[in-house]
């Protein structure tokens, strides 16, 4: 199961959290950014992308498969029983999807978009299990959600529009006729 998916720039700054797995308190949700960033940020490139993590708050037996993407580190936590391969695949199908809805995508998107990010993170994921893995698909869902959204925007537009009366030129303005 997937306890936590985290995505941290390269300065530790949270971008976009998920928690399956609850952590109650805002403190307590900080201590596991903070305890994962420093983790996955200690480690050099030339490493593996999965290490046997230690946080407290999630109990033992928690991984962390990571990908760094330029600025940004794409983190899942998950318990023992997951593919470490196919935890970084399913990065790979995230960050795809993520450049493919917002044409190379980058940190700045992350933080202006969010409700797409995780509309695209829910695509995949619900509730600690995996969905979907097929970009195609994944892809087509969301599509589908963006034709969606501009028709129900063109259509609230368009019925709240107001007409103003035009004032003529036999009219006063006050609607009593010279």
């Amino acid at each position: 199961m997937i306890r936590g998916v985290i995505i941290v720039n390269n300065h530790g700054r949270p971008r976009l959290v998920k928690l399956y797995q609850s952590v109650i308190g805002e403190e307590a949700q900080q201590s596991v950014i903070r305890k994962v960033f420093q983790q996955v940020a200690q480690r050099p490139d030339s490493f593996c992308n999965y290490l046997d993590g230690s946080i407290p708050e999630w109990g033992e037996g928690v991984k962390l498969i990571y990908r760094h993407y330029a600025t940004l580190y794409f983190v899942f936590a998950v318990d023992q029983q997951e593919s470490d391969l196919g935890i970084l695949d399913l990065i790979q199908v995230f960050v795809e999807a993520l450049d493919k809805c917002f044409e190379n995508v980058c940190e700045l998107d992350l933080i202006f978009h969010s409700d797409k990010v995780h509309y695209v993170l829910d695509e995949i994921i619900m509730a600690g299990m995996v969905l979907e893995t097929n970009i195609i698909h994944i892809l087509q869902v969301i599509n589908d959600q963006n034709r969606l959204h501009a028709q129900s925007q063109k259509t609230s537009t368009s019925s709240t529009k107001v007409r103003t009366p035009t004032i003529g030129p036999a009219s006063s303005g006050r609607g009593v006729p010279r």
